[in-house]
């Protein structure tokens, strides 16, 4: 082979068009990259539970955990798989879903919402948890709120209050820490929420999340769920931001 060919070969030396081979080869590859109408998004899948179901006792019990887990946020996967397939919803991830919820249906608000907000629950809790958070958390939680104490005392009071179902959070709002909460399974990434930010931590306050154990007692539930919060997975959220 003469040294003409062999660069050709290698594509070093320009096509017709005055490309090389390794040029066009490269512009198709990103252009199907940054083609996202070819592009179709696996499937959402209900994260494994990272503790076995009665891990969190005595504060939750494990038939709660397993009817939460997996009926409950089971349910929403499923349903949040019907809501989008065959449509332009496929090619987002669920961040931005939420981001723009206003545009899809209830389904997808309600049950992104779900998904979202117990694929969050389940890492920031965890057995043999609880105590206080340390290092750059603690720090912003302090400047904040003024102490640990009255952070738990707010949080904990955002979470008994809210009417019905929902959540209560803590958030990173451009930077500076946030406490309030959503009804349903609104979260405060969503357009919808009045409530904005990166949710850093968040409360169950559904029924299904307590009642099989505390009944109508949340604020008893709510007391207790501090012995399982998991401040690492917490403090990694700090630290992203979003």
């Amino acid at each position: 082979m003469d040294r003409k060919k062999f660069l050709y070969t290698l594509g070093f030396l320009p096509l017709a068009g005055g490309i090389s081979k390794v040029e066009a080869l490269t512009k198709k590859i990103n252009s199907s990259i940054n083609n996202r109408s070819k592009i179709i998004m696996p499937k959402f899948e209900l994260p494994k539970l990272p503790y076995s179901f009665d891990a969190l006792e005595p504060h939750i019990d494990a038939r709660t955990m397993e009817i939460h887990h997996d009926k409950h946020h089971g349910g929403y996967v499923t349903n949040l798989n019907k809501a989008v397939e065959g449509t332009e919803m496929e090619k987002l991830s669920l961040e931005e879903l939420l981001k723009n919820v206003s545009k899809y249906s209830a389904a997808v608000r309600n049950n992104g919402g779900g998904h979202y907000n117990h694929s969050m629950f389940w890492v920031i809790m965890g057995p043999k948890k609880g105590g206080k958070p340390s290092g750059a958390l603690a720090d912003a939680i302090n400047g904040t709120f003024g102490s640990f104490e009255k952070f738990k005392e707010l949080l904990s009071a955002a979470a008994a209050s809210r009417f019905g179902s929902g959540w209560a959070w803590l958030v990173s709002n451009n930077g500076k820490l946030e406490i309030g909460s959503t009804p349903n399974q609104d979260n405060p990434l969503m357009d919808v929420s009045e409530l904005k930010g990166f949710p850093i931590m968040g409360i169950d306050v559904w029924e299904h999340a307590y009642y099989l154990k505390y009944q109508n007692r949340r604020p008893e539930y709510i007391s207790n769920w501090w012995d399982v919060v998991n401040w690492d997975e917490i403090a990694k959220r700090f630290k992203t931001m979003g």
